[in-house]
């Protein structure tokens, strides 16, 4: 008979080491594990016709869900984590519910994972090649769980034969050559004794040894039937095996169900109509549980409870063998096991009360990231006043401790935002959550390095404006995605989007969208250095801003003007917007804004053959920069002004310009790069 195992401790949690936390004892499975093994020196086609492989080889453990087949996967890991110098990625390929994850998703997470930035927005085909060039210099070891089919690991496959990818599916993976699937079937029933052993100890199995035999048979083998058998058990120290094996077999067969799943459907039947009725109603709810991992707040939401009711709930479930525990006391439902609670909840709850609990559920998650971000607000403000207030159960102690909450429940809050948005019940709070969502990236990570993220919930907030017809909102998430376009150097793509942004504003009869997408279209197409059509668009925004008498952006437009001017060659033009955007600012008190129009004001005017006048306004830049008292753009203009001097023949004025520009730097020349530094900032404004 085969050796086989199992490993009841859970797989999950494990970290670019190999290194598996809470990893307990693994069971046989010595003829799996020696033939995965041989399968990695195996010959492959390629090989075959004289010809080495160009990329990793890809081991296959298939099984049906709840039959080991991870464990046996993380076993194989574990044990080849060490020749593999730059560790383990792990991907999961399938939702809890059935939905395969989209390759999108699990590539951006992979580069994640080894430290590889990714363009927000990046589409698979960018990413998948991303994915493949990071490896390219790396040897890992990438274990695929889940995989719904071969395309999905065809496209995460290493174009490098020092790495390895570990596949965990169903069934074989057509498409993909030189694969041969090691098939995971039940466990024996001395490894099956062996497990339940660790759930019962050996006093009830020694004193009825066939009743035991007979229950792992009942279970088919199956781990996860076994797990919940062993956890009925342990829960009942004062029954015997037999009379479990009495209950699996007085249970009628689902004829319906494939008869592989059927042990497993007795054994969690069993196990669940052992509940309390309202034990049960948590666990079913907890099928709501975003990719089917749930905290005690997920739970005490979900099910109306107290949270301290909620913890104690989760922990008699991961012993009952219903949830495994995962990383920062979250719990996670097996994904053998999502199906049949999802068919309790459909016949045993009403829709409106799983609503209901959907809708506590994600206003509970509202409330812990307005409290996430208001804790990074200083002492006093507003938002610390309103967290003062709020239950001890939802406030952080600190900064670190809300990143860190943040960070460890990331994967699920993001997929609450993509399941409140695909619902459509509950929009309001679907946008709520996005909201806070964003809100509380931006506040920890920054909008930079949360971008990636943020596009995505941009692209929600899309979602559900368009599907409600909600042109505000509409216009504010075309303008948001836009912009993260634009930093990505997807200009057409962005302009497109601004476009967009436009119509939608006018339908919503919203100025600040209108003439926010005016200058942004304008703003792509200097970037795309269509000058004419940059002008046309920044001075329609202008009249807007004139309209509405918004004098900080109409300072900002003329300048913006003045440089799209200048690079068609219209120094009249330019000059006069430069200064516009020079008497603007002057009249905001904005002196460092006034001094550098000012400065390309005499760029301009050097440009147009005038260094005596081009001369006269660097002084005055100067002199306005002084008056701000900003040390670096008054170091920047004395530099000019000194480029300045020389062109005009005075190379002595020139040496007195640079040696101040020196002293107020405190470094050499080389330093100060004033050109570089004035365009720089003329192009921010």
């Amino acid at each position: 008979m085969t050796d086989q195992a199992v490993d009841f401790g859970g797989a999950g949690g494990a970290d670019r080491s190999g290194a598996r936390p809470g990893r307990r004892r693994f069971y046989g499975r010595a003829r799996e594990l020696k033939e995965l093994r041989a399968d990695i020196a195996r010959a492959g086609l390629d090989t075959l016709a004289g010809r080495p492989s160009p990329r990793a080889r890809v081991l296959l453990v298939a099984g049906r869900p709840g039959s080991g087949r991870t464990a046996l996967a993380e076993e194989l890991v574990g044990d080849l984590a060490r020749g593999y110098r730059d560790g383990v990625l792990r991907a999961r390929l399938t939702e809890p519910g059935g939905e395969p994850v989209p390759v999108e998703r699990a590539a951006r997470g992979l580069l994640d994972r080894l430290g590889v930035p990714a363009p927000a927005g990046a589409a698979e085909d960018e990413l998948t090649q991303l994915l493949r060039e990071a490896c390219a210099e790396r040897r890992v070891l990438l274990l695929l769980d889940d995989a719904a089919g071969a395309e999905q690991v065809d496209a995460l496959l290493p174009d490098n034969p020092d790495c390895l990818v570990v596949a965990v599916a169903k069934g074989p993976l057509t498409g993909i050559p030189g694969v041969r699937p090691c098939t995971v079937g039940g466990l024996d029933a001395k490894s099956a004794i062996e497990l339940l052993d660790g759930y019962t100890g050996s006093v009830r199995i020694t004193v009825d040894p066939q009743a035991a035999e007979t229950l792992t048979e009942l279970c088919g083998g199956q781990p996860a039937a076994l797990v919940l058998a062993g956890g009925w058990l342990a829960a009942r120290p004062m029954a015997s095996v037999a009379d479990l094996t009495k209950r699996l077999r007085a249970l009628t067969d689902e004829p319906e169900r494939p008869v592989a799943a059927r042990p497993l459907a007795r054994a969690f039947r069993v196990a669940y109509e052992a509940l309390p009725a309202s034990a049960a109603r948590t666990l079913r709810l907890l099928a709501l549980a975003p990719v089917g991992i749930a905290d005690a707040h997920t739970a005490s939401a979900l099910a109306g409870c107290s949270v301290s009711a909620a913890r104690s709930a989760l922990e008699g479930f991961a012993a009952a063998g219903f949830l495994h525990e995962a990383d920062d006391e979250q719990y996670e439902v097996p994904g053998c096991l999502m199906p049949l609670l999802r068919e309790l909840l459909e016949t045993e709850d009403r829709p409106a009360e799983v609503q209901l609990a959907r809708a506590r559920m994600l206003e509970r998650t509202v409330r812990l990231l307005h409290s996430c971000r208001a804790v990074t607000e200083p002492e006093g403000s507003p938002a610390r006043r309103k967290l003062a207030g709020l239950p001890r159960a939802l406030r952080f102690t600190g900064p670190e401790a809300a990143a860190a909450w943040l960070r460890s429940r990331q994967p699920a809050l993001l997929a609450a935002a993509r399941v409140a948005v695909a619902d459509g019940e509950l929009d309001t709070l679907a946008r709520r959550l996005v909201a806070a969502l964003v809100r509380a990236l931006a506040a920890h990570r920054g909008a930079e390095n949360a971008a990636p993220e943020l596009y995505g919930l941009h692209q929600l907030v899309l979602d559900v404006a368009e599907r409600r017809g909600l042109h505000r909102e509409r216009a504010a998430a075309l303008l948001n995605l836009a912009d993260l376009d634009a930093r990505t150097g997807r200009t057409a793509d962005a302009l497109v989007r601004y476009r967009a942004a436009l119509d939608a504003g006018r339908l919503a009869n919203d100025p600040y969208a209108i003439s926010r997408a005016m200058e942004s279209v304008g703003g792509a197409h200097q970037e795309l250095g269509d000058w004419q059509r940059a002008a046309d668009w920044y001075g329609r925004a202008l009249s807007q801003r004139l309209a509405r008498d918004e004098r900080a952006d109409q300072a900002r437009l003329y300048g913006r003007l003045g440089a799209v001017h200048s690079y068609e060659g219209r120094y009249g033009e330019a000059l006069r917007n430069w200064r516009a955007a020079a008497a603007g600012y002057r009249r905001l008190g904005d002196l460092a804004g006034h001094a550098r129009a000012l400065s390309e004001a005499a760029r301009v005017q050097e440009y147009a053959g005038r260094p005596q006048e081009s001369l006269r306004t660097c002084e005055e830049a100067v002199e306005w920069a002084r008056r701000a008292k900003d040390v670096r753009l008054l170091a920047a203009l004395q530099l000019r002004l000194a480029d300045t001097l020389d062109r005009l023949g005075d190379p002595a004025a020139a040496r007195l310009h640079r040696a101040a520009a020196d002293q107020l730097l405190g470094t050499g020349r080389s330093t100060a790069q004033p050109a570089c530094e004035i365009r720089s900032a003329s192009a921010k404004d």
